[in-house]
């Protein structure tokens, strides 16, 4: 089964052209099911049916596992048996009837454009990490691309002259940027950056403390930090900034469309959601000030 399982994320990876994430979340999920396969005697795809596909289901929900993890779980393991038929591994797909749970949709967080504003007030620019700090910041809002992007992004992907940066991580697309955006990255990239470098040869774009990469939890706990600085009580996650970057554009006069190309959504369904959460944080404004409400 590990094989197969194995063949299969390169086949996500060199046909299908799946984001590392989807990759490596498929490959978890898969391994996850082989495990419990293992302990019911099957071993090769072909041994697998409907009923023990339910029963891990079952197993997956006795253990707590969320609604969405479980969801992922289905698209893998479809996505595999589709794979695994392809290749002659299996006569029929077994996954066929199984039905993804309900999940309820969670309205994000949004921060005000004053939250905001005082969040990107809060890194102190008199050292080369408070200045990469608010590079960061400034480009994560000014921009609303994913952390992944954002800790990815190269130099090369930055046209400071247009005001613009090229996103590479799930599908291409170009996002354009504002003056303060573009005041903090020539500021990063004029000292700063050489600074944190300590001599290190690389093209990323944000580098840590010590010169290499910045990774996902890193710039998790700088955000955590300054929102706690700045007496945010909102429970901020790097997603935040996307959400209400997405938010304050609808609300200033943004077409639905062209968020959506900024935001690199497939749907616009997804970019729809962003109108509701407008409507609410106006609706929440209304009841708490109105005298009358």
């Amino acid at each position: 089964m590990q094989e197969t399982i194995q063949s299969f994320t390169d086949y996500l990876q060199t046909e299908k052209k799946a984001s590392k994430n989807t990759e490596v979340s498929y490959q978890r999920d898969l391994r996850k099911l082989a495990v419990f396969l293992k302990e019911h005697g099957i071993e090769k795809p072909e041994q697998m049916n409907a009923t023990v596909l339910n029963s891990y289901l079952l197993y997956l929900e006795r253990e707590h596992f969320s609604p969405a993890t479980i969801s992922r779980s289905i698209a893998a393991i479809h996505m595999f048996c589709q794979y695994a038929c392809q290749e002659g591994k299996m006569v029929s797909d077994p996954s066929k009837a199984l039905q993804p749970p309900r999940v309820e949709r969670k309205m994000p967080e949004i921060l005000s454009i004053a939250e905001v504003d005082l969040l990107l007030r809060q890194p102190k620019t008199d050292t080369p990490k408070g200045i990469r700090d608010k590079a960061m910041l400034e480009m994560l809002y000014a921009t609303g691309i994913r952390v992944s992007e954002l800790i990815h992004l190269k130099i090369q992907d930055v046209n400071l002259m247009m005001g613009y940066i090229t996103c590479r991580d799930e599908k291409e697309r170009i996002v354009p940027f504002g003056g303060p955006a573009k005041k903090a990255l020539e500021q990063y990239l004029g000292s700063a950056r050489a600074a944190l470098m300590h001599g290190r040869d690389d093209d990323v774009l944000f580098v840590n403390c010590s010169g290499g990469p910045m990774s996902r939890q890193g710039f998790w706990k700088i955000l955590k930090s300054y929102a706690k600085s700045a007496g945010i009580t909102a429970d901020i996650t790097p997603h935040t900034l996307r959400h209400s970057f997405a938010t304050h554009l609808l609300q200033n006069g943004a077409d639905l469309k062209s968020v959506q190309e900024m935001m690199g959504h497939a749907d616009i369904s997804t970019t729809q959601m962003y109108l509701h959460l407008g409507v609410n944080k106006i609706r929440d404004v209304y009841r708490k000030a109105h005298p009358r409400k």
